[in-house]
């Protein structure tokens, strides 16, 4: 198992001290979906990620202290936030602290800084609550620069498991962001949450052909937060219990394997039976949670289309195989919103845009930005002939993919693959880097 610590002081001035991290996106594969503690954000079963690239979806924050500030502040997206009136990072901010105070009380040569005021600017390069994790990242690189403001590595030997579970006190998922590759958060028992942590299942470098899509359908905010909506699951689905009890354990145990073995078959059939689950869990909630719109259906509909010109017979009843069927190209999963996340390996990647693109064409004019990265693979596509050949067959097979959806059905099309953890960008005010000036303050 690889981790990433920070083993450099940042640098002190007069003015204070300050570093500036970036941190990744995480999507789960196994979804956690209900807290059994909602102050401490204990789960109430298991869950399983991939982290992304940090190249194409990030949170960047920068985080000062000084005996020069008056209080904290913080600015998401360059607009003020109240941090009184969020408990969950004031509980961050205060467990941060709290470890860096008993290193200072441990040794007395520690400069004082669990005392002074912090000034904190984060940025997402990606829209907020949309469904896109962005709390996540942002709680994981909040939590990830107050460790290196901190050097709570080397003054209070703070693993980066440890700093995960500051990270869920701020987001449940963030605990995730804190590492690279493929990442488990183990529930756990005690009723304390001390052993309930992100432990890394496999780097970043394990499985190098992984590459996901983000087909974004929309970047509004989502109608009913993550928040909300799993707890009214909590107390109201039938199916939540069922799914916590019976089907989630032995999942993970499956998913383990898929991923050690990268047997993407059995990855991508409990990938994508995890994310049916999951929003059948909402559907089950009372009132009902909708998070997918018409063009997420669609989108199901295409991919499973799209995987049955490849797909073997299932498994015989009783087989000891991961996955009940061979040959699939692509898994679509669904967080909490109507945007898809689409797991494919490299070779698969240029028909897969190229289908999208035919079912789901682009806006008229569409930029640079629509494809991003995507738009590499689109020199790489199949021939028009073979292209068609299989949108000819989807569409014979697939009923409502006789004619192509509107245009600009899809915002945009999010091209990445699997990435690594938190990153120390720079110590000290770097000007090329830093979200704040000299004094501290927002640019």
């Amino acid at each position: 198992m690889t981790t990433t610590t920070t083993t450099t002081a940042t640098t002190t001035t007069d003015d204070g001290r300050e570093v500036t991290c970036s941190a990744p996106v995480n999507i789960a594969v196994i979804k956690y979906w209900g807290k059994r503690d909602t102050a401490l954000l204990l789960p109430t079963n298991s869950s399983l990620s991939v982290t992304l690239s940090q190249d194409h979806l990030r949170s960047t924050t920068t985080v000062r202290c000084s005996p020069a500030l008056a209080r904290d502040r913080l600015w998401l997206n360059g607009v003020e936030e109240n941090i009184a009136a969020s408990r969950r990072l004031r509980n961050v901010l205060g467990d941060a602290r709290r470890l860096r105070a008993a290193a200072e009380a441990a040794d007395p040569a520690l400069p004082v800084l669990s005392t002074q005021a912090l000034h904190i600017a984060s940025r997402n390069n990606f829209p907020t609550a949309a469904g896109l994790a962005s709390s996540a990242s942002g709680f994981a690189c909040l939590t990830y620069a107050l460790y290196a403001l901190f050097d709570l590595h080397a003054a209070a030997a703070v693993s980066l498991s440890d700093v995960s579970k500051l990270a869920r006190v701020g987001s449940g998922s963030a605990c995730r962001s804190l590492f690279g590759g493929f990442v488990a958060w183990d529930m756990g028992v005690r009723p304390d949450g001390a052993d309930s942590m992100a432990v890394q299942i496999a780097p970043e470098a394990h499985w190098p052909d992984m590459e996901a899509l983000i087909l974004v359908v929309s970047d509004a905010r989502k109608d009913t937060g993550s928040t909300e909506g799993m707890q009214l699951t909590v107390e109201s689905s039938p199916l939540l219990q069922h799914r916590i009890a019976h089907v989630v354990p032995a999942r993970m145990q499956r998913m383990i394997r898929a991923v050690t073995d990268k047997d993407f078959d059995a990855f991508a059939e409990i990938t994508m039976a995890d994310s049916n689950q999951f929003h059948a869990v909402c559907l089950d909630t009372f009132p009902p949670i909708f998070y997918m719109n018409d063009i997420s259906r669609g989108i199901i509909s295409l991919i499973t289309a799209y995987n049955n010109l490849f797909l073997s017979a299932p498994a015989p009843a009783g087989s000891d195989a991961t996955s009940t069927r061979r040959g699939y190209r692509a898994a679509y999963t669904y967080d909490a919103g109507p945007n898809a996340v689409l797991y494919i390996r490299r070779e698969h990647v240029a028909e897969v845009v190229a289908l999208i693109n035919h079912f789901f064409p682009a806006p008229a004019g569409a930029s640079d930005e629509y494809y991003g990265r995507a738009a590499s693979f689109m020199s790489e596509s199949e021939t028009a002939r073979v292209v068609a050949d299989l949108a000819a067959k989807i569409s014979a097979n697939a009923p409502g993919f006789a004619t192509p959806y509107p245009a600009g059905s899809l915002r945009r099309i999010i091209s990445t693959h699997v990435g690594d953890g938190p990153r120390l960008l720079a110590t000290g005010n770097d000007a090329e880097i830093s979200l704040l000036d000299a004094q501290g303050l927002p640019k």
